[in-house]
């Protein structure tokens, strides 16, 4: 008998599971195979435009995802910096073994989890609440609650070309039952599709015809609970750039009345902001090239993730197309794309907290409500493990429920829960209406208080946050209190090229000009070395406003 079981050891499994365990609940994690818990079945990477501002928050909140990727990244960078702060977003490529060991590792340690290698069949309810869970190899296992963290698994069937074989993903089996079980008891259920690339044997690319992506020079760590003394951990790789060309279109299109999709064999919706180069090729007939990432599956690894070529063509057709494009004219393929087509729970049928509306102690997380992506499912099940725990333990206002204008989290469980999609779900900066406020950098400022309060975020983490937060706050109020007169900034700004000033202004609000660094201003204008130690800027709190920022 257990408080909770979460059904899946995916991304949204893991969160789940810690999280209710940290929470002090008694958790099942029930997996098909404990060898599979944190596996990366698509693209070894984590973070990406908005994803990113997914990870930071689930790590204020207590998460997990963040530190993994902080211990297995092998390449680190910062996207959209040409843009501004509110949507600059991390990201980093993964070695994808030491990212599931990682998991397994972190699973393996955490007290109160016990993981469960069996597949669930069905469910037992009882005054419409949940009360077990029937499995394959353990027979019927009691539970006070359940998250439903299936993934690709439900009925999940593979293709490539049109051959279509049971499985949730590659080389795994499906989960037969549990959709049925509930379709009985009143849940309606629907089919969605997504895919992922060839892996292609590194030997066999030529990379100097390819464009070079280094990682940032100075790689920031997704987790505040990384140590930057030691950041980052594994030894940091390139990707490459190239691109497919007419001649890549035109093979592909031989396949398209083998393709499963054109065909009607899948009839689940795809990602449109990820489509098959297939689709890419049929929905944008005027490009004539398209760009591929060449992405290193691991450290040890001869394997590369061909990130933009998802594919469900025949083997023959993806090979004959691969060596039509630059750096890849003899490359050898050790597994070609598929499509997995799976069963989803559309999530209007659950509320915010991710319980279903139907019954009482049932919660759904990730790709099962509609969504893609491993950080969308990791978001889904950090909140469906936290609210199934406070359920259970019966805590006084049992639920947490993050607001648009919160989180990220909010605006993603929102829209699942309001705004029915027909589509897999993605997440974008666009869809979140405060986004200019819902920065990566002021994550843990939002949201550790939250987490801290649940038991997720420890005592002395939360004794820094607060410090770090009161220097921040006398800084802001030393540099609003800091007037700079003209002749102390003009000739400053000038040599930036800059508009002068015409009347005092604060440094805070000169701050707010985009070429503006808060540092360099400090140094330069503020309190600039050769006024002397303990003197002050110009009119102006400067030296313990620099020494803040510094902090």
């Amino acid at each position: 008998m257990f408080d909770l079981i979460v059904i899946g050891g995916g991304h949204a499994g893991v969160e789940a599971a810690l999280a209710a365990a940290r929470m002090g609940c008694a958790v099942g994690l029930v997996t098909g195979e404990a060898a599979a818990i944190g596996r990366m079945s698509c693209n070894p990477a984590i973070g990406g435009t908005a994803k990113g501002h997914l990870v930071h928050e689930i790590d204020a909140l207590g998460g997990v995802m963040g530190e993994l990727a902080d211990q297995t990244g092998i390449q680190f960078r910062l996207l959209n910096r040409s843009k501004g702060p509110a949507v600059w977003s991390s990201r980093c490529q993964s070695d994808r073994d030491a990212y599931a060991a990682a998991a397994q590792r972190m699973v393996a340690d955490q007290a109160g989890l016990s993981v469960v290698e069996a597949m669930v069949t069905g469910v037992v309810v009882r005054d419409h609440r949940i009360a077990a869970v029937t499995t394959d190899r353990c027979g019927e296992i009691g539970c006070h609650a359940l998250v439903v963290a299936s993934g690709t698994f439900l009925n999940g069937v593979l293709f490539t070309g049109l051959n279509g074989t049971a499985g949730g993903r590659f080389g795994e089996r499906p989960a037969s039952g549990l959709s049925e079980a509930f379709r009985l008891l009143g849940l309606n259920t629907g089919r969605l599709k997504t895919g992922t690339p060839p892996r292609l044997r590194r030997d066999s690319i030529d990379f100097s015809v390819t464009s070079e992506q280094p990682g940032d020079a100075d790689p920031a760590p997704f987790s505040g609970r990384t140590d930057r003394r030691a950041f980052p951990r594994l030894p940091q790789v390139s990707c490459h750039i190239t691109f497919t060309n007419p001649a890549t279109h035109q093979i592909l299109a031989t396949g398209f009345d083998r393709s499963p999709m054109f065909t009607g064999r899948i009839r689940g919706a795809g990602p449109r902001y990820c489509p098959s180069i297939e689709d890419k090729v049929v929905r944008f007939a005027d490009r004539d090239r398209h760009q591929l990432f060449l992405e290193p599956d691991g450290l040890d690894s001869d394997l590369i993730y061909l990130n933009g070529f998802s594919s469900s063509l025949p083997a023959e057709v993806q090979l004959a197309a691969l060596r039509t494009v630059p750096g890849l004219e003899r490359v050898e393929v050790a597994r070609y794309g598929y499509a997995v087509e799976y069963d989803f729970f559309p999530a209007y049928q659950v509320d915010a907290t991710l319980e279903s509306k139907l019954m009482r102690g049932l919660y759904f997380a990730g790709q099962v409500n509609g969504t893609s992506g491993y950080e969308e499912a990791a978001a889904q099940g950090l909140m469906a493990g936290i609210n199934a725990a406070l359920a259970v333990r019966g805590a006084a206002g049992g639920e947490l429920v993050l607001r648009r204008d919160e989180a990220y989290i909010g605006v993603l469980i929102d829209d699942l829960v309001t705004k029915p999609s027909h589509e897999p779900y993605r997440m974008f900066t666009s869809r979140a209406e405060y986004r200019l406020a819902l920065r990566q950098d002021n994550a843990r400022r939002r949201l550790s208080a939250y987490g801290h309060q649940l038991g997720l975020i420890a005592n002395a983490e939360m004794d820094r946050l607060r410090r770090r937060q009161r220097m921040v706050e006398t800084a802001l109020a030393e540099l609003r209190a800091t007037q700079l007169a003209p002749p102390a900034a003009n000739r400053w700004l000038q040599s930036l090229g800059m508009k002068e000033l015409q009347r005092p202004e604060s440094a805070a609000a000169l701050c707010r000009r985009p070429e503006v660094r808060l540092h360099a201003l400090l140094a330069e204008v503020v309190a600039p070395p050769q006024r002397g130690a303990g003197r002050r800027g110009a009119a102006g709190a400067a030296e313990p406003a620099a020494e803040n920022a510094r902090t």
